[in-house]
């Protein structure tokens, strides 16, 4: 079966990818900026209302959160997830169905969460919608259908989670950052979530949606004393009631740099995290001094971070640094994806760049155009409703002076190269920092251990495990064309597979932040001919053919010719079994016998592609394939589960590719000589 194409990918990376990675101009002079303060008032039940007048559009905001002290769930982790799915369906009041019309007729957007709800609408309406919110918020209908739809819909995701190099580095980053028994070290899994009934889900409610730390902030073209008045109609009957307040010890850091690996076989990318926990409140000195370090270090495309990993070397779309603050203990973090062949190098420029911000004093021009920029991005939040919530929320919650905010650009210009030197030293704790890599152990452990840095094993939930067996000897007598030949007999037999002249395919996959499902098409000719797509609903949102006059992508109305090693690559993937090619080649070898998906594979590489045949079945289970574009290497590896039998031959009906996230393609159905004109090769 033939590997989905890199450019099926690229399409949605490229458009999420290009916003983060562009220079941004150097702003000019910071200028001066005013912020409206809120009319507030308080409810008898605790809650506290903040109000802000802005006639300048006719919109309105709401925004209810509930500022509750973090708790752990145990054994039944997944109850605050699903409270959150069930909130908003509907109320006690209004079904499901005339909830989401109503909504819908106004234009309005509502959205619920366990931690609060968000509306906004024009202002001609914002009183039936704030009527909405306080209802759908107050009202809820948990019923028994809707809790096992939302519990089979997070336990399929789980699932399609199990496998992802992301998915797994992040768990286990927070697993071992915080601990499991921290509220921010805990983790979903399928068997925690199995556990939660409805009656948890209710109990969660009960216990954590109430007033005491409720905060309502609305904005927008609305008069206080009518709000005032909507507002203690509809909240006022809210029961007073405080929730639990649980604390938990802060976590430790480890007492020196030491690599924690989790080995993932089918990884074709290295999911690398230098991290160390921080507690840093936005109300201390340090808060602009540590934020402004760490936009140097990795929060600026121009940070040290990219500018060696990516522009420097080419390893990685992006490297990337991060570190949090607020109330609760948080972490500082820095992290790329780099292809297996780098991942040592990558941990030595790692280590490198966050040495040189904990030695070097930054440069005068470098300290100004960060904050400068950083300023830039503040002044443009700075008059949208939910920058102005947000910013009137942080000054309640996080008990900041009243002037933060209008204070905020000149704070910011007062941070010193010192301050820098000194807060890098005080939170990018390099001699007390897990490195934490997710990646596939026979490809990088040996680099990592040359590193003579302490290596610590793990799973992929952070128990600690011993070092992973990676690679073994294929035995005498396992060639390639021996591993071709049993795939080829696996699937049908060579003869029947050579029948086969047309191979057509219809799925479905989802890809973050799409919102819905898209359709997936493939078509292959055995003439060397293929059309794969990607559409949401009637919109074609990809298409790429090759046919014999050349190859090309669609990409919404814009039409691209390949040519070069693109158009050999492409050409290369247009055959229905490309095995019935692969077995007439001497020049490839079986490189030995390695885990993948849970289970032993025969590999064979050549220069850029990597095929793996389970040992016991003969079946392709994987193919990982590493591509150059615009001077920089990516690498895609699918997965191929659930063979089944058309017409005599067996083909995979799920297809995983793993890209810095799981494409999941689910097939419906497989034809065989059917299906495929030449129309489809246009």
């Amino acid at each position: 079966m033939k590997k989905i194409h890199t450019f099926l990918i690229l399409l949605f990376l490229t458009g999420i990818m290009q916003a983060q990675d562009r220079p941004q101009p150097k702003p000019g002079p910071s200028p001066v900026v005013n912020i409206k303060k809120p009319q507030t008032f308080v409810l008898a039940n605790g809650m506290k209302v903040l109000v802000v007048e802005n006639h300048k559009l006719p919109r309105v905001s709401f925004n209810l959160t509930l500022d509750n002290a973090p708790f752990t769930e145990g054994n039944k982790k997944g109850v605050d997830e699903l409270t959150s799915s069930l909130i908003g369906n509907g109320s006690k009041k209004t079904t499901k169905e005339a909830f989401n019309e109503e909504i819908d007729f106004y234009g309005a957007s509502l959205n619920f969460t366990s931690s609060g709800a968000y509306a906004s609408s024009l202002s001609k309406y914002s009183g039936r919608v704030l009527e909405l919110l306080a209802e759908g918020a107050l009202q809820p209908n948990f019923t028994q259908a809707e809790f096992d739809k939302e519990k089979a819909k997070l336990i399929e995701g789980l699932k399609a989670d199990e496998k992802s190099v992301p998915a797994i580095a992040s768990r286990v980053v927070d697993v071992l950052a915080y601990g499991k028994n921290h509220p921010s070290g805990e983790y979903i899994s399928e068997e925690t979530v199995k556990n939660v009934t409805l009656e948890d889900v209710q109990k969660n409610y009960a216990t954590y949606f109430v007033p005491e730390n409720a905060y309502l902030v609305i904005i927008g073209d609305i008069k206080f004393k009518e709000t005032k008045a909507a507002v203690d109609k509809l909240f006022g009957g809210w029961k007073k009631q405080a929730a639990p307040k649980n604390t938990y010890p802060n976590p430790e850091n480890v007492s020196k740099l030491q690599i924690d690996f989790v080995d993932v076989p089918n990884a074709v990318q290295s999911e690398i995290s230098l991290v160390n926990t921080v507690t840093l409140k936005m109300s201390d000195p340090d808060f602009f001094p540590a934020v402004i370090a760490n936009q140097i270090l990795g929060g600026d495309f121009n940070s040290y971070l990219n500018m060696n990993l990516r522009e420097q070397h080419a390893w990685t779309y992006g490297a990337s640094s991060n570190i949090g603050a607020g109330k609760y203990v948080t972490k500082f973090k820095a992290s790329s994806a780099v292809r297996n062949a780098v991942t040592d190098s990558a941990v030595v420029q790692f280590i490198k760049e966050i040495k040189r911000i904990r030695t070097e004093k930054v440069s005068s021009d470098v300290l100004k155009n960060v904050k400068a920029g950083y300023i830039g991005r503040f002044v443009m939040q700075v008059e949208k409703p939910q920058a102005v919530a947000r910013y009137a929320l942080n000054i309640e919650t996080e008990k900041l002076p009243a002037d933060f905010y209008e204070k905020y650009i000149q704070t910011i210009n007062n941070v010193t190269a010192d301050d820098i030197y000194r807060v890098a030293n005080k939170y990018f704790l390099l001699d007390n920092m897990r490195i934490v890599i997710a990646g596939k152990g026979s490809d990088v452990l040996t680099g990592l251990e040359k590193l003579q840095i302490p290596i610590f094993y793990f799973d992929r939930y952070g128990n600690p495990v011993e070092k992973p067996a990676t690679k073994k000897d294929a035995p005498a007598g396992i060639t390639a064309k021996t591993v071709f030949e049993n795939y080829l007999n696996a699937i049908g037999g060579e003869k029947a597979v050579s029948s086969v002249k047309t191979l057509a395919m219809t799925g479905t996959t989802t890809v973050p932040q799409a919102p819905g499902p898209l359709t997936f098409t493939s078509k292959l000719d055995s003439k060397g001919k293929m059309m794969v797509s990607l559409a949401m609903g009637n919109m074609n949102l990809m298409k790429q053919v090759v046919n014999e006059k050349g190859a090309y992508i669609e990409q919404q109305g814009q039409r691209k010719n390949l040519e070069g090693a693109d158009l050999a690559d492409m050409k290369a993937s247009a055959a229905p079994f490309e095995e019935l090619q692969l077995v007439k080649r001497t020049d490839l070898k079986v490189e030995g016998i390695e885990p993948i998906n849970g289970s032993d594979a025969y590999v064979i590489k050549d220069s850029k592609t990597t095929y793996y045949y389970d040992v016991k079945s003969g079946l392709k289970t994987a193919k990982g394939k590493v591509r150059e574009q615009d001077g920089k290497s990516s690498a895609q590896i699918t997965n191929f589960n659930d063979y089944r039998e058309v017409k005599g031959i067996k083909v995979p009906f799920n297809l995983i590719q793993n890209v810095g996230f799981e494409l999941d393609i689910k097939i419906s159905e497989i034809k065989i000589n059917e299906g495929v004109s030449e129309k489809d090769f246009l």
